[in-house]
């Protein structure tokens, strides 16, 4: 393969910098008179090729270095939670777990999400409007009239708790050590427990013995076999 010969300048340097050949010169040793006299006296004009339509987003020029989580389509129906046959309206039930375990209560109705409305009521023995799940109760046999008590009201958004703003500490505040403050109910949810109380515990109170049969705590003795006991 030959070599390549070296580029020749048309117009070499005298020194760095000065050209052997004027500007006026170069123009005609280059031809560009004859191009300018060909075009009307006037340098042919190329028309800019359009630039290729930029992506709207640049893609990454690197991997990341974590996967990233796509979340999957739930293609899966909706169906609601069905209730045993032994929780009906105004069925007395036994708590299994949590704050209020081993307490009786009763059921009011079953809510969109499946979970159960009961109350102690709040005034017998302390358990307040609040829901639970199926699988942690154990229905009774007894039975409580509430066909005065109004249950229209209370959904699952009732219950859902509301954002908190975070306040941002001081530098004075952050040395200090304040007690936190307490959540507060409000006056609202105070009055419907109240008028709640007031229907369950005007039916309570005409059954003979049912009061304390609601204030008490079911506990397992000594003995005592579950399975064979009946509620």
């Amino acid at each position: 393969m030959a070599p390549e010969k070296p580029r020749v300048s048309r117009n070499p340097d005298l020194i760095r910098g000065v050209g052997k050949y004027s500007r006026s010169k170069m123009y005609h040793k280059r031809g560009l008179w004859a191009i300018k006299a060909k075009n009307g006296g006037v340098f042919p004009r190329h028309d800019k090729k359009p630039a290729a339509p930029t992506p709207a987003e640049k893609p990454p020029k690197f991997y990341p270095a974590d996967d990233v989580k796509i979340p999957l389509v739930n293609k899966r129906k909706h169906k609601p939670t069905k209730l045993r046959a032994s929780i009906t309206p105004g069925t007395v039930l036994i708590i299994l777990a949590g704050r209020f375990k081993g307490k009786r209560v009763v059921f009011l109705k079953q809510l969109s999400s499946g979970l159960l409305l009961v109350t102690g009521p709040f005034k017998i023995n302390g358990v307040p409007l609040r829901r639970v799940n199926q699988s942690y109760v154990i229905g009774t046999s007894t039975k409580v009239d509430i066909s005065g008590v109004n249950v229209d009201k209370f959904d699952d958004k009732y219950f859902a708790k509301q954002a908190e703003k975070k306040k941002k500490k001081g530098e004075g505040e952050f040395f200090e050590a304040d007690k936190e403050e307490k959540n507060v109910l409000p006056t609202e949810k105070k009055d419907d427990q109240k008028a709640v109380d007031a229907s369950l515990v005007k039916s309570i109170e005409g059954v003979l013995d049912l009061k304390t049969y609601l204030a008490a705590r079911f506990s397992l003795k000594a003995g005592m076999k579950p399975h064979e006991l009946v509620f």
